[in-house]
């Protein structure tokens, strides 16, 4: 059985066209996969963002997701702590404190490396 993909190497193959068919075949835990799909393209075009940016823009099945998608991509090297923290926004939460991320060198490098290929297409 082959390795499962690491969330670096899943963004790195991920075309922005992908069909869900496509998401659903390569990965059998395809909600936590669109979520980070979503905290990746959010982290692209934004300097800092933090899980009140994104929690609006998902559906409600995928906010479960949303903190383990966040870790994914923290421990893949593809987003790091900016050092700053603020309240939650979410009800259930009570306002406890929760990181502001960006994306890392590593992140960087994978978002140019895509445009390059992009634009070369």
């Amino acid at each position: 059985m082959p390795r499962p993909l690491t969330p670096a190497e899943r963004l790195a193959a991920a075309d922005k066209d992908s069909t869900l068919e496509q998401i659903v075949a390569r990965s059998g835990d395809w909600d936590r996969f669109l979520v980070e799909q979503a905290v990746w393209h959010f982290g692209l075009t934004k300097d800092n963002f933090s899980a009140n940016d994104l929690r609006d823009l998902l559906p409600d099945l995928a906010h479960g997701y949303l903190g383990a998608a966040i870790n994914s991509l923290r421990t893949a090297g593809l987003i790091e702590h900016t050092g700053q923290m603020v309240p939650s926004t979410s009800g259930p939460t009570h306002g406890h404190r929760i990181s502001v991320w960006r994306l890392s060198v590593k992140g960087l490098v994978i978002a140019e490396a895509r445009r390059l290929r992009k634009a070369a297409a």
